[in-house]
């Protein structure tokens, strides 16, 4: 009977594949698809089973061919949740850069959107801002109309007035521009979203669920509070929460970028 030896590269080995799965999770749940990694995860147990434990050959061979198909149909499917995947990890890599700093014209920026976020709330003008970042999303920014101006508080209060032929839909930040306005977003199907959330807000939500590294702002025509959605999460904030969030977009200086979202506290 040989031995079993179990070493230190077994840990590793154990601890990447324990992190790909607990990412394929998260990455299906975003999608809404929680059972379908349960269902993947049974597969590939059962598939483990009959090829190296039992070593059933034919029922093996049957399985490695459903799997090296699988495998090319899930990116298929799955593509722009694997595109927002490795992006994501981009996003983490690049926070580390040295070099990153916000400047004096990102400050300014943060300052605008603040600035317009607070005088439609007070006015209870309904708004919905997403900052991108550098990611253009050209899927969701070319259903709106082009615009490529300089962030201002008027500006963005003028394209949200209720009168405006812009007002519907979503105003799209990329960079330091104002990248285009009256953009199409998907609509959320969470059963617990607050019902005092409305169209706007699953809107944000459901952009916020295929694309982690986005923020979406939201200002409620009926209560004037803003809410803020990232990450498959949404909740109202306070105008130092949203300073902090929007600053985040603005700012790769600081290792935890986004991630911050999380651990902002609400007043």
């Amino acid at each position: 009977m040989i031995g079993f030896q179990f070493g230190i590269k077994d840990v590793i080995d154990i601890l990447l594949v324990a992190l790909i799965l607990y990412e394929m999770f998260l990455l299906l749940r975003r999608s809404g698809a929680t059972n379908l990694f349960w269902g993947i995860l049974t597969f590939v147990v059962a598939w483990f089973l009959v090829s190296y434990v039992f070593q059933l050959e034919l029922t093996g061979a049957l399985f490695d061919r459903i799997i090296s198909v699988g495998a090319i149909a899930l990116i298929v499917i799955f593509q722009e949740e694997i595109r927002s995947f490795f992006y994501r990890i981009g996003a983490r890599f690049s926070n580390w850069h040295p070099l990153s700093r916000r400047t004096q014209q990102d400050e300014q920026c943060v300052d605008q959107i603040v600035m317009a976020c607070e005088h439609m709330a007070r006015t209870k003008t309904g708004a919905l801002i997403v900052l991108a970042g550098d990611n253009e999303l050209k899927e969701y920014t070319d259903s709106g109309e082009f615009i490529d101006a300089a962030i201002s508080a008027p500006m963005i209060e003028n394209i949200f007035f209720k009168n405006s032929p812009l007002h519907d839909g979503a105003l799209f930040i990329i960079g330091n521009r104002l990248h285009s306005a009256a953009c199409i977003l998907p609509v959320s199907k969470q059963q617990n979203i607050p019902k005092n959330f409305g169209l706007r807000h699953r809107a944000a939500l459901g952009l916020a669920e295929k694309n982690s590294d986005i923020i979406a702002i939201v200002v409620s025509e009926e209560t004037g509070k803003v809410a803020v959605a990232q990450d498959a999460q949404i909740r109202t904030v306070n105008r130092d929460e949203l300073i902090h969030l929007i600053s985040e977009v603005f700012s790769t200086d600081e290792i935890e970028g986004f991630w911050k979202f999380k651990t902002v506290k609400s007043k």
